[in-house]
């Protein structure tokens, strides 16, 4: 078989499009999934916001939650949300919380979530079990269940005591895509609400909001989208939206949903004023039917080449079988036991870094350690090779 070739993709002047990211010299970006990378357009447009406000605070704050509001007005209908059903948090994670603080559960109701859920919002999860004397059930999915296995494994697992099942519209661990929506209805005709983590969703997924189909989604802005750190939506049309508070509360709590969302008092909001000039950037330059299909197209051939090269050193197939992979995302397997664990994959991140400057994410799943390939619009042959020539021999002297 011959091996795909990865291609590097050009702005509109012709230059690669990684010159409109600044990275520090020797740094190797391939982990864009974790926590983005914001493009020196946006990053520019940002800072000439902070100046404004540090230039003047009365000239600035007292008119936040207007431009807030404009700024969810113009991000809303990237991932095919209705401005009023929408609203601005920090990230993904601070989304869950504000769904989870608002739901009254009894004793013995069950929560749903399954085994590849991401970790800080399964935790969630178990708060709200713990303050409501509820219950949390796993639901167990294989890497390879294709949509009707995921439903079938629902539809065991739901039961007269299920009200919220928590799932992913893109998991993080494990890189793959969950019919949300079939979920969601599955749900509805038991009686139970769900609640989707789109983190990874907006830029990769369009209208990632409205194909969703929970009662609730969420997901982040900072990453795909490539906008600052700090911003994410929150999207519902439940009719007990009005239950939802803001993390914090401030001067506009008294008013509905969605306003009370856009006034945080002294917070630097400007993530999310430059949310929407990020998205808008990136339809601008490469278009984002275009920018989807090229992360994908990317994503799959780094697969392939990497995958190849690791090949030799692991047992079984290197690319595992993944029913529904995340549009931009790849799994590829570690040699032997490395990465076993979420703190063992957690510690390699860091210890790879170290070594050689190479930004990389690493899962495990089931005992199965992986590294996770993100692609993106600035993602070069060159940060493929170095994965290859300089991560690889590394991976495989750490795992013996």
């Amino acid at each position: 078989m011959t091996q795909p070739i990865f291609t590097a993709l050009t702005l509109r002047d012709g230059s690669l499009a990684r010159d409109a990211w600044t990275f520090a010299p020797g740094v190797v970006p391939l982990n864009h999934g974790s926590f983005g990378a914001v493009a020196d357009p946006v990053i520019t447009a940002q800072r000439a916001l902070q100046v404004e406000a540090d230039q003047s605070a009365v000239g600035w704050f007292p008119h936040l939650p207007a431009r807030t509001r404009e700024a969810r007005e113009r991000v809303a209908g990237f991932v095919g949300a209705d401005p009023g059903d929408t609203v601005f948090v920090p990230n993904a994670s601070a989304g869950a919380t504000v769904v989870f603080n608002a739901l009254r559960l009894s004793p013995g109701d069950e929560i749903l979530v399954t085994d590849h859920g991401y970790g800080a919002v399964t935790l969630g999860a178990h708060r709200l079990a713990r303050r409501t004397g509820a219950r949390v059930t796993t639901v167990a999915i294989a890497l390879d269940a294709g949509d009707a296995d995921v439903l079938a494994a629902f539809a065991a697992a739901i039961g007269p005591r299920t009200r919220l099942i928590v799932v992913d519209q893109i998991s993080s661990a494990t890189a793959r895509l969950f019919p949300t929506a079939a979920i969601t209805a599955l749900a509805h005709r038991h009686g139970a609400r769900v609640l989707v983590d789109g983190a990874h969703a907006p830029g990769l997924i369009a209208d990632a909001a409205r194909v969703a189909g929970g009662d609730w989604w969420f997901g982040n802005l900072h990453k795909w989208p490539a906008a600052p750190r700090g911003s994410a939506l929150l999207v519902t049309t439940a009719e007990d939206r009005d239950d939802l508070w803001p993390l914090i509360d401030s001067w506009h709590s008294e008013l509905p949903y969605p306003e009370r969302f856009d006034m945080q008092g002294t917070l630097d909001i400007t993530p999310y004023l430059a949310a929407p000039i990020a998205a808008e950037w990136i339809e601008h330059t490469f278009g984002w039917d275009q920018a989807r299909a090229a992360m994908e197209t990317g994503a799959e051939a780094a697969a392939e080449i990497v995958a190849a090269a690791m090949q030799p050193v692991v047992e079984g197939a290197a690319r595992p079988r993944v029913a529904s992979p995340a549009p931009s995302m790849r799994l590829v397997r570690l040699p032997g036991t490395l990465g076993a664990t979420r703190e063992e994959a957690d510690g390699l991140r860091e210890r790879l870094y170290a070594a050689t400057g190479i930004e990389c994410s690493f899962t495990s799943f089931r005992g199965v350690g992986y590294v996770r390939l993100s692609i993106h619009l600035y993602t070069t042959p060159a940060d493929l090779d170095a994965l290859i020539e300089r991560a690889i021999p590394l991976l495989v002297e750490w795992s013996r």
